[in-house]
């Protein structure tokens, strides 16, 4: 028996992708999500390592947000393009490049309809951005299609299991995803890179990494990402008080469970997935 059309998108795991990408484009362009960013240079600078790139050599950062791999690339002597499809992140991005003396272009782009032709890039880059995107296979399709054989595609990747997977999974308690909608953490997991890069790739290399989130304290993490990080600016601001403070409790009972520092400081490892991916 065939489905109609129209039956086939009242179907449940049916996402509206476009209303999704509005609605998640208003998250991360919401705070300043660069407050957060900055700290996770150290993950931009060891997937430019793991990816052993070469001076001169052309590099697209896709959903940049503020260039944490932009700068370790441009560092590395790489023609670098930044990209993002949040403009106030790509300003943040070309005052540090600016500070720094690196030659860098920065374009807004939309990761699931990159602007550049095919085979452009001998690699292309994103931590913790592209991941976002709704329509996932369409994200990883331009990813491999502005890529040159023999080229490189590197990533960095909240895995499920991780903090970011786990406060992921305590906001959708409080504000659930849409039915049918995949995951951003499903990037985090081998299985789901091999499904949506294995047939295009010659070689995928994925290696299970901890960045370490340090804070003044538990309450200072949970001030910084309620006021600047946009999934969870969002969350609360859709919240009633009762809500609110639940939400914040559960997020600090879940810090105390994975916090190594006994100071009173925040010391938290959170697990994420470097991937390098060779193109065919």
């Amino acid at each position: 028996m065939t489905i109609s059309t129209a039956a086939r998108a009242q179907q449940p795991d049916q996402v509206d992708l476009s209303a999704l990408k509005t609605k998640q484009h208003d998250a991360w362009s919401s705070g300043d999500y660069a407050v957060v960013g900055t700290t996770l240079q150290i993950v931009g600078e060891a997937l430019c390592e793991a990816l052993d790139l070469r001076a001169g050599q052309k590099v697209l950062d896709v959903a940049a947000g503020n260039g944490n791999a932009t700068l370790a690339a441009a560092r590395r002597w790489c023609d670098v393009i930044s990209t993002d499809y949040v403009p106030s992140l790509l300003e943040r991005g070309r005052a540090r490049a600016d500070a720094e003396g690196l030659s860098v272009q920065f374009k807004e782009a939309d990761a699931e309809a990159l602007d550049f032709g095919d085979a452009t890039f001998d690699a292309v880059i994103s931590t913790f951005g592209v991941m976002f995107t709704p329509d996932q296979d369409r994200a990883a399709a331009e990813l491999l299609r502005v890529c040159k054989s023999g080229g490189k595609i590197g990533l960095a990747n909240w895995t499920p299991e991780g903090f970011i997977g786990q406060l992921f999974k305590t906001l959708g308690k409080y504000l659930p995803p849409p039915a049918g909608a995949k995951s951003p953490a499903m990037w985090g997991t081998q299985a789901r890179i091999a499904e949506m890069f294995g047939a295009s790739a010659a070689a995928i290399d994925a290696e299970r990494r901890h960045f370490n989130f340090r804070y003044r304290s538990p309450l200072h993490f949970l001030d910084v990402f309620r006021n600047y990080y946009g999934p969870t600016l969002k969350a609360f601001a859709a919240l009633d008080e009762t809500n609110q403070r639940r939400l914040a409790d559960d997020i600090l009972a879940l810090i105390a469970s994975m916090n190594r520092a006994t100071d009173g400081t925040m010391v938290l490892p959170s697990e994420y997935l470097e991937i390098v991916i060779v193109k065919r």
